[in-house]
């Protein structure tokens, strides 16, 4: 871990994008291929063909190393492999594989550089070509940003056919023909006279040969799997109820255990007494921690019953003690605080403002949210004086593993994390502060497997929440066109607040905090987004669609706000207004599926509509609702998306319409608030989502017209709450600027 901050200082700032490129680190270095984990511990007729396949006499094996919380990570990576290897992907084993940098992310990156997403041009192209540098050689095997797909399209394709093109080579040394006579087809290699030598049968001779490189991957024309409907791998599991997850992990002779840390989230523990607690039936330790307490026993309920009996003293963190009190820090952040940076600056904005008849000004804001997956966080571990054994649901398991040998004080290479399945994470799953604990409190029982899971009033309150955020707005029209925008966002930086636990906090601006906001491909004439870092407060996270999911209500409302003053169409406007092609395309076929006409359909019916550009992904939506005696419905939503290549329609529809779900339902309810340094929120009773009566018909749409693989699993988010704010305004003339919006209206 050493050496990984000590790159990081030099040379990785993630804030700037400052990125350095290939002859900073070695060009020969940065090319060279990374070892392939799997040839470490290969059993005796195992060949590991390339990272992601190996292949002995009973099966077939798939690496999967993006997580699956539940967005169908293992199964499209599956599909993309079974693509060019010529197999069923249901007719194989699935594995995570052991964390390792052959799996580093190269997507994941590529959107933090410093420039819109729609801009093309050379330096753009070759910044964003540059973030493999630091990607690589920090070996970042994370899940997140919409990237399991933009990353995989390409690398896993291309190992399928590597082991392909082995397996091929297998057989025309076994069979004595040349390889370009050979086919393959369902799991085997096709002599010319129709013998068939399957792959399994291949193994031992696959593993004697140096990998076949020089592949050519197939045309679309001629695919498979790409593209087709096809029944995700883990559906039958999960709709029968047997799959399991990390928090069903058992091993023989394990002890359970539970935490109890400081409401306030980070503040430190003065004393406790235990004497209570340590009687009670089951319980095996009570192990202090930093920030509270663990108790062990012999199954969960005990452990979550006696840590409730552990009398503590708290110490108090260092923020505010109430949300009144956060948000008079962000008001004083916009009134005093100094420029984070200014993400656009377009014309000449002051004199647009000061010439302007009538300007509207405007105040925004949206709280804290937690990410509440249904599974709490948990963790399995196993110590030794030799070596670690880690079973959980991870984001980031080298930085888990790395972590944990830090703790331990075991090498990187005696640390072994098994991954998961997880059962959610909305971006929770970032954070190890879990795993840890789970390790600390294996320490204290060496030899014995300990599983943690935390109490569901423990993941609401313990949570590294998405931040509150608040904008002031100006804004003019003239001629019924918008023509000036100026935007002033502040917010916590989630940069610094994640990297600090991750890696090393970096220098710089953070532009997630107006991400969603300046780069939308909007001309204005003028037009203004600037980003201001409030001060730290409760320690923040990446939340699904991170900076977007709260910019895009900022600006789309406000947009919405300036359109409807100039007495303009919603669309129309829009449409006037996107510089971006692709972007268009997005908001014509909205139109067009949504058969628009305007935002007033009846006296008790309206709709809102709402776009925003988040991970490289144009995404509208239109909410259309109802007016009702017991509050406003929401009746049909329609929702479009440009990924530039749609590898699983089903899967494709299923994020895109959750995402949309998703965003609404925390747009109408949900909000994490602090009193006494406390989250109040500690269960879903009081954190509601939408309810399945609730819940609207989707209509969702995605269009392939990009030259560029996306990600699907987080751009629904970010249009829905603006476009449910802006169908309220058309349907009652009540313009809502903050959220939950439960605040303002009632919800049938």
């Amino acid at each position: 871990m050493g050496r990984i901050r000590t790159i990081a200082r030099r040379s990785f700032l993630i804030g700037s994008a400052a990125v350095l490129g290939g002859v900073a680190f070695g060009y020969y270095a940065y090319k060279r291929p990374l070892p392939n984990p799997l040839k470490d511990d290969l059993a005796e007729g195992e060949a590991a063909l390339t990272p992601y396949v190996k292949i002995d006499a009973n099966g077939i094996t798939l690496i999967t190393p993006r997580a699956d919380f539940g967005q169908g990570g293992y199964s499209v990576q599956a599909m993309l492999l079974a693509e060019e290897l010529d197999i069923d992907p249901a007719s194989v084993r699935l594995d995570p594989g052991k964390p390792s940098p052959a799996y580093y992310n190269q997507a994941l990156l590529r959107e933090a550089v410093p420039f819109q997403p729609t801009d093309t041009g050379w330096l753009a192209k070759h910044a964003r070509d540059l973030t493999d540098v630091p990607a690589k050689f920090l070996g970042f095997q994370i899940t997140g940003g919409s990237s399991t797909v933009p990353d995989a399209f390409d690398k896993l394709r291309m190992a399928g056919a590597v082991a392909r093109e082995t397996l091929k080579e297998a057989a025309a040394q076994k069979a004595g023909v040349s390889r370009d006579v050979l086919k393959t087809g369902d799991g085997a290699v096709i002599l010319p006279d129709g013998t068939r030598m399957p792959y399994t049968a291949l193994a031992p001779v696959a593993a004697g040969i140096t990998p076949v490189s020089d592949v050519t991957l197939r045309p679309p024309e001629s695919w498979r799997l790409i593209g087709k409907p096809r029944q995700r791998l883990d559906i039958v599991a999960k709709s029968t109820g047997t799959q399991s997850y990390g928090i069903d992990f058992t091993a023989p002779g394990m002890l359970y255990a539970t935490v109890r840390m400081n409401p306030g989230i980070g503040g430190a523990m003065k004393s406790f007494d235990a004497g209570k607690a340590q009687k009670m039936r089951g319980v095996k330790k009570i192990v202090p921690l930093a920030g509270g307490i663990g108790v062990i026993a012999d199954n969960t309920w005990r452990a979550i019953q006696a840590a409730n009996e552990v009398d503590i003293q708290w110490e108090a963190p260092a923020y505010p003690a109430s949300s009144a009190a956060m948000w008079d820090k962000m008001n004083d952040v916009l009134e005093n605080g100094s420029r984070d940076h200014t993400g656009r600056d377009d014309g000449d904005v002051e004199a647009a403002l000061a010439a302007a008849e009538a300007p509207l000004d405007a105040q925004y804001r949206v709280p804290y949210l937690a990410h509440a997956p249904l599974e709490p966080m948990s963790a399995a571990a196993l110590i030794t004086g030799q070596r670690a054994d880690i079973w959980t649901g991870s984001q980031i398991p080298r930085f888990v593993e790395s972590h944990v040998a830090s703790l331990t004080g075991l090498s990187r290479e005696n640390v072994h994390v098994h991954v998961l399945p997880m059962g959610g994470s909305f971006g929770r799953r970032l954070e190890d502060d879990y795993v840890l604990q789970a390790v600390e409190l294996a320490q204290a029982m060496p030899g014995t497997p300990i599983k943690l899971t935390w109490s569901r009033e423990e993941d609401m309150t313990h949570d590294f929440p998405r931040p509150m955020q608040m904008m002031r707005a100006r804004g003019a029209h003239a001629g019924g066109k918008v023509v000036a925008c100026d935007l002033h966002i502040a917010g916590q930086s989630i940069t610094s607040s994640w990297f600090s636990r991750l890696l090393y906090a970096p220098p710089g601006p953070d532009r997630i905090i107006t991400t969603g906001a300046w780069d939308q491909p909007y001309a204005i004439p003028d037009y203004r987004v600037t980003g201001y870092r409030a001060p730290e407060m409760v320690p923040v996270s990446s939340w699904r669609s991170v900076g977007a999911s709260g910019n895009a209500f900022f600006h789309e409302c406000f947009l919405d706000e300036l359109i409807a003053a100039a007495g303009a169409d919603p669309l129309e406007e829009r449409l006037r207004l996107c510089d971006d092609p692709l972007s268009r395309k997005v908001l014509e076929k909205l139109g067009e599926i949504s058969g628009w006409n305007g935002p007033t359909l009846s006296d008790n019916r309206a709709r809102g509509l709402a776009f925003s550009l988040s991970f490289g992904v144009p995404a509208a939506e239109v909410v259309e609702i109802i007016t009702t005696a017991d509050g406003i419905r929401i009746d049909k939503v329609f929702a479009v998306a440009e990924v530039g290549r749609i590898v699983d329609p089903v899967n494709f529809e299923a994020q895109l319409s959750g995402g949309a779900l998703f965003g609404l339902g925390h747009a109408m309810n949900c909000e994490l608030t602090f009193e006494d340094h406390a989250a109040e929120q500690d269960n879903f009773h009081v954190y509601e989502a939408m309810r399945l009566n609730q819940a609207p018909e989707v209509v969702a749409v995605g269009l392939e017209n990009g030259p560029h693989i996306r990600g699907i699993g987080e751009p629904g988010v970010p249009p829905a709450a603006p476009a449910l704010a802006n169908a309220i305004f058309a349907a009652t003339g009540q313009r809502i600027r903050e959220l939950p919006l439960a605040r303002h209206v009632d919800f049938a």
